[in-house]
């Protein structure tokens, strides 16, 4: 009887001379290993990942075209940080957040400031750490104490803010969201800010459901605060998704620094921006907005050099590949980009409606994301994660997660329509939900609960 293998060696099977035939998983081998074989090994394991272009969980780039994935293998090595030995990559990366501010209508782009960052997540919490830092500079000049800062948020933020949070001593004020305000609206927000509050944050694409929260309206709720109080709180809007949709589909929206009270934005590069990842982008209204102390001057690398990033080498190949997509799509062009999702996104909702089961979540696709929810009392015998679980079968990664706080109790699935989402692709999903559906109807009983693999949800 063959022994069992133990899953702790590698054993690629190829006849090659000289090459061993095991290799340990988790430490490394005394001899070293034939690049070909090396290189089969890891593509033979990564093929058994999911399909990026069918991962409709994610908000993150999954394609480029061919020009871009050249200058992207032609560029991976440059070091963002080390702006003295790459000038033109620096110049490129300022060049790219200026670009943004006036996208974003700063009152003057070239005394804005910005950076580009790892992802949104990062850019969130650097503009966290400046409200932070601005309200703590303010307290003591006041003579006041800075003992106890607070962030006010939806119960629908990015886990990121709550990391932020976490992260610098920062109490999470989270306003709960509900059928009457399934988002962040300004309603009863004078019951969560006080002195200490250093911000809220309002987002621009809710993950949970791809919703704009108005900010005009929350900064009209602050302005009546500060008319009562004396408090002026500032606004960060959380554009991970809709900085780079609301510009180009919605551009008479009132969101961005059009509004008094917004004084930094942040996005994700690597979502609507439509580069792979990592890259997210942060913008301050002017440059005062951003406390100096929280910039620090780097020389050792060859050149004294501002940096403010909680993250030091990074890469610069994402910051190019920006560049290019500006260069490359305009104005027109990402409007062009933006259209097409955003129109495969309705025709999803729109046949997703007429299936008996479901019913769509929100009053209407603010971004090209589409949430629905199974209507009460259809069956028994199967939920959404079922159908997340059917999907996946065929290759489709489609999540299905229960809503935060006092929706706790309501389960949405979504769907994320990216650059490379397809019509004809759509049409197939749809045709795989449909018999989907069929085939989870047509069961004599209701699947097994316990134990069940259930769909991931991914931001």
């Amino acid at each position: 009887m063959t022994p069992r293998r133990s899953n702790i060696d590698a054993n690629p099977l190829f006849v090659r001379p000289g090459e061993a035939t095991t290799r340990p998983r988790f430490s490394l081998a005394e001899e070293p290993m034939l690049p070909e074989t090396a290189c089969q090994i890891v593509h033979d394991e990564a093929m058994l990942d999911g399909n990026a272009r069918l991962n409709l969980a994610t908000f993150v780039t999954t394609w480029m075209d061919p020009a871009a994935d050249q200058l992207y293998a032609e560029t991976y090595d440059k070091n963002m940080i080390d702006k003295d030995e790459y000038p033109m990559t620096a110049a490129i990366e300022e060049r790219c957040w200026k670009i943004l501010a006036g996208l974003w209508h700063a009152p003057d782009p070239h005394g804005a400031a910005g950076t580009s960052t790892v992802g949104s997540s990062e850019a969130c919490m650097l503009g966290g750490l400046a409200l932070k830092r601005r309200w703590q500079q303010a307290r003591q000049a006041a003579g006041k104490p800075a003992g106890r800062p607070n962030l006010v948020m939806s119960s629908a933020v990015q886990v990121c803010w709550e990391k932020f949070a976490n992260y610098w001593d920062v109490e999470a004020r989270l306003v709960p969201i509900s059928e009457e305000h399934p988002a962040l609206d300004g309603h009863d927000l004078e019951k969560f800010v006080d002195e200490n509050t250093i911000g809220v944050v309002a987002i621009l694409g809710v993950t949970y459901t791809g919703m704009y929260e108005p900010v005009r309206k929350i900064a009209a709720a602050l302005d009546e605060i500060q008319a009562d109080t004396g408090l002026d709180i500032a606004i960060h809007v959380d554009g991970a998704s809709g900085g780079f949709v609301a510009p180009f589909l919605q551009p008479e929206l009132d969101w961005d620094f059009r509004v008094g009270r917004v004084h930094s934005i942040s996005t994700s590069a690597h979502k609507f921006g439509l580069v792979y990842p990592g890259l997210g982008w942060v913008v301050w209204r002017s440059a005062e907005f951003l406390p100096e102390d929280l910039v620090f001057k780097v020389s050792y690398l060859g050149g004294s050099m501002p940096t403010f990033a909680l993250n030091f080498s990074r890469p610069g190949a994402q910051v190019l590949l920006q560049y290019y997509n500006f260069l490359r799509l305009g104005r027109s062009g990402y409007r062009s980009v933006q259209r097409v999702s955003q129109d495969v996104a309705m025709h999803i909702a729109d046949e997703v409606a007429k299936l008996a089961p479901f019913e769509l979540w929100g009053s209407g696709p603010d971004m090209p994301v589409v949430a629905w929810r199974m209507k009460h009392g259809y069956t028994d015998k199967w939920d959404l994660y079922d159908l997340g679980n059917h999907l996946r079968q065929a290759g489709w990664l489609v999540p299905a997660y229960p809503l935060p706080d006092d929706l706790s109790d309501v389960t949405v699935q979504r769907i994320v329509v990216r650059n490379g989402v397809s019509m004809d692709l759509a049409d197939i999903l749809l045709g795989h939900i449909s018999s989907s559906v069929s085939y989870l109807d047509g069961m004599e009983g209701p699947l097994p609960r316990k134990g069940r693999r259930t769909t991931g949800f991914h931001h």
